[in-house]
């Protein structure tokens, strides 16, 4: 196994390894009912691999994805471990206070989504954080 080129996030393949092999409780924030979406993608592989996942967004709460409940907000996806960002990079700084606040492990920003400044804060406060990655290709690539 070779590294990602240049990851935007600094973190070796054993960060990404122990991350996905000992979280258990993800809140998925962005989640989409529309199977085109990728948060809906990822959503189901999540769930089919095992992991206890709360699905989040304030528009489709108290629907089920993949027979879990969709909630409004990270307080009602509690207790969590890693928080899954699908929201645009000038988003995500929020929901990472939010993580921080609620005890989240972990940060995982989405393909695409970067936001340093979120990063710093939430690593400041001892949380690992991932960036422009997708745990599907991820567990992929590392064979997990």
């Amino acid at each position: 196994m070779h590294e990602p080129p240049l990851a935007v996030d600094g973190l070796d393949d054993a960060t990404i390894r122990h991350v996905l092999t000992t979280t258990k409780r993800i809140a998925l924030v962005g989640a989409s009912a529309n199977p085109d979406r990728p948060s809906h993608e990822v959503l189901g592989f999540l769930v089919a691999r095992g992991y206890a996942v709360t699905p989040v967004n304030p528009g489709l709460a108290g629907q089920k994805l993949y027979d879990r409940t969709v909630v409004s907000g990270l307080d009602q996806a509690t207790p969590l471990e890693m928080v899954d960002l699908f929201r645009a990079s000038d988003q995500v700084l929020a929901p990472v206070r939010e993580a921080m606040r609620l005890g989240a492990r972990v940060i995982w920003m989405q393909l695409g989504v970067i936001n340093q400044e979120a990063a710093a804060l939430a690593r400041a406060a001892g949380l690992i954080v991932v960036m422009d990655r997708c745990p599907v290709i991820e567990i992929a690539r590392l064979r997990l």
